[in-house]
């Protein structure tokens, strides 16, 4: 049975960041992940962790200036510094909040730079981030984005996925498979986590092509979600969708299709 996390930076907008962690509480989750901590009140996060006794299950790296258009900084050869103090950052906090997950956004293809140097500078700093959080049992992820909602995203499908962890050759770096970008991008969902199965380190879920909540678009959830469990997936499940509706009448999906919160 599919164990789900509540994804606060997508549920619950309709309140102030901390108050999102009670909600999700009050709807029945005992985990929770988000994108980023940085610019929130860190300590404020500790806090209603430890209160609600809730398990913090992923954050991302630092990812440069979202504002600004970036979507990750490890590709960039010329933000290497940039890109290790996020790591250092990504540690810290991930120790206070007891988080055993941390995924890298990996950035854009810059075309003024040949795609093999990207990808040697991508190769170079996972490595290093990789070494980083291994002493403290902390699994760095990665995850492959669908162009279409990131124009020129550098990592974008399964293959590239298994092809970095090729060459980064760290035992705790592992996919961050989104069935909605894998949807978007290849579909072969089930198949494909079938075979990487040991390779998936986190999944997280939206509906396509509207990233609405599951049962609102073309994927058979229920049956993806039940061949998963067939293939011994035992983290959680995040729900990373935007709700077509106010986010507490989006769960229904939940105990329709057979699964409990």
């Amino acid at each position: 049975m599919p164990r789900f996390a509540a994804n606060l930076t997508m549920l619950f907008t309709d309140r102030p960041f901390l108050e999102r962690f009670d909600a999700a509480v009050r709807n029945g989750f005992r985990a929770v992940e988000y994108m980023f901590p940085y610019q929130e009140d860190t300590d404020g996060i500790a806090r209603v962790l430890e209160r609600l006794k809730l398990e913090q299950v992923l954050f991302n790296l630092p990812a440069g200036d979202w504002g600004a258009g970036d979507r990750g900084v490890a590709v960039h050869p010329g933000r290497r510094d940039e890109f290790r103090r996020g790591v250092a950052q990504a540690v810290d906090l991930a120790l206070r909040y007891r988080c055993r997950r941390v995924n890298c956004l990996v950035g854009k293809r810059d075309e003024r730079l040949a795609y093999e140097e990207q990808w040697r500078c991508l190769v170079d700093n996972l490595r290093y981030a990789a070494g980083q959080v291994a002493p403290h049992g902390i699994m760095l992820l990665v995850e492959p984005i669908n162009t279409y909602d990131i124009g020129g995203f550098f990592l974008s499908t399964s293959a590239q996925a298994v092809r970095l962890l090729d060459d980064v050759g760290a035992a705790n770096l592992k996919i961050q498979y989104d069935v909605y970008h894998m949807q978007r991008m290849e579909g072969n969902l089930v198949h494909t986590m079938a075979r990487l199965k040991e390779r998936i380190g986190h999944v997280q879920v939206a509906d396509s092509p509207d990233r609405h909540e599951p049962g609102t678009g073309e994927i058979n959830f229920p049956y993806v979600l039940r061949q998963l469990d067939a293939t011994g997936y035992e983290g959680y499940v995040g729900l990373e969708y935007r709700p077509s509706g106010p986010t507490e009448a989006s769960f229904g999906w939940i105990e329709t299709m057979g699964f409990e919160r």
